[in-house]
């Protein structure tokens, strides 16, 4: 297993209601939640940076949407 660091996060009060929302919904704890964030925050940048793009469709409302990331 890789070695691990320790850091310290400051949210603020709306953030972390949002982790926690995150973190009951999908039944993970608060470190899992983050942990995925960046993996797939890392996967969206490398996608993006071979110049693919990122877009949500609704096939019910038959639209997409592309997703701008910064």
């Amino acid at each position: 297993m890789a070695e691990k660091r320790t850091m310290t996060l400051n949210l603020t009060e709306s953030e972390m209601e949002v982790l926690e929302k995150l973190a009951t919904q999908k039944d993970l704890s608060k470190t899992v939640v983050l942990r995925q964030a960046l993996r797939l925050y890392d996967l969206v940048n490398v996608r993006l940076a071979e110049g693919e793009t990122l877009f949500f469709e609704d096939k019910q409302k038959q639209n997409k949407s592309e997703l701008l990331v910064l």
